[in-house]
């Protein structure tokens, strides 16, 4: 993939999340804010913050949360950024660390 592809499969992927967040972000309480191309979410009770930014220089996603980096790369077949690890896609794992975070289960 180049960096056009990247850049387009990357700002595709990071629209649908933010507007997947602020959907959700007055039912489950946080806000979501996008500056620059990263995406914030802030959590007031437990407070915490994740970032969700793409990294170009090695094509991937990255996620900051949980006190953990999350790195995912673009799977064609599933036409996602996917987490190798689990096969989570990146609308998958936000919900997953957003309810971890809010100790319920949330879907975006």
């Amino acid at each position: 993939m180049d960096d056009q592809e990247f850049q387009r499969h990357c700002d595709e992927a990071l629209t649908a999340l933010y507007k997947a967040l602020l959907s959700a972000a007055d039912q489950y309480g946080f806000e979501a804010d996008e500056n620059g191309g990263a995406i914030t979410i802030e959590f007031d009770d437990p407070p915490a913050k994740f970032v969700v930014s793409p990294n170009s220089p090695v094509r991937q996603i990255w996620i900051s949360a949980l006190v953990r980096s999350f790195k995912l790369g673009w799977d064609p077949q599933q036409n996602a950024f996917v987490l190798p690890d689990s096969g989570a896609t990146l609308h998958e794992l936000m919900g997953e660390l957003v309810g971890r975070q809010l100790g319920e289960d949330v879907r975006l």
